[in-house]
């Protein structure tokens, strides 16, 4: 498993499609905004964390079709099909390596970006600390979906249409605690669900998705 999780940080760096691809989305999104909206500080700050939450959402989404088409298109996901580690190892590690090279570069980048909407002091840290705890669950939902749409023509499309209403509770809540962190209420319970949400993703999903894999591989 961890010299699966290896090749596949390579080849996410390598072929530019998890890492630089996500982050140049995310900054273009944030950078827009402004223009968007206007300059005004209070509304900036206002929809700061939902615009910060929605743009790491959709950068997440552009390196899906990628976690399983390489491995689908030159014959390796067979291979690891059949060899000792178990499905459910195979997209544990795929979601991770998926994670590490989108998800956690997104969280840690957020706060930074939140300069140019104007967050305010609390607002970072719980950006940072939402991001932490949802991401996982973007990654192993997307594996989900990849794992589904694995060999279809234009299955990129599909994916997303697949997967986006599968992403709206983590947004919900993660937006919310970062909402109510900044105006000084708790923020703890929206925080809380979403971490349910990301464990219980993490617990199933795996299952789900060596089950998708093994229907598509027949």
């Amino acid at each position: 498993m961890k010299a699966l999780l290896i090749r596949d940080l390579r080849l996410a760096v390598r072929a530019g499609g998890g890492f630089g691809l996500g982050l140049a989305f995310f900054l273009i999104v944030v950078v827009l905004v402004p223009f968007g909206v206007g300059p005004e500080r209070e509304v900036l700050s206002r929809i700061a964390p939902g615009i910060l939450w929605v743009a790491a959402l959709l950068a997440a989404l552009l390196s899906l079709d990628r976690i399983f088409a390489l491995d689908f298109e030159d014959g390796a996901l067979p291979l690891l099909a059949t060899s000792p580690l178990p499905l459910e190892g195979i997209a544990l590690a795929k979601a991770l390596a998926h994670w590490i090279t989108t998800g956690l570069p997104l969280a840690v980048v957020a706060p930074v970006l939140g300069i140019l909407l104007n967050m305010e002091g609390p607002t970072y840290g719980w950006m940072l600390v939402t991001l932490l705890v949802g991401t996982p669950a973007l990654s192993m939902i997307g594996t989900f979906g990849a794992a589904l749409t694995v060999g279809l023509r234009r299955g990129g499309l599909l994916l997303s249409l697949l997967v986006l209403p599968l992403y709206v509770p983590t947004l919900i809540f993660g937006a919310e605690a970062v909402r109510r962190g900044a105006e000084g209420l708790d923020g703890v319970t929206p925080l809380l669900l979403q971490g349910g949400i990301t464990a219980g993703c993490v617990a199933l999903l795996p299952f789900a998705t060596a089950a998708a894999l093994r229907v598509n591989l027949r």
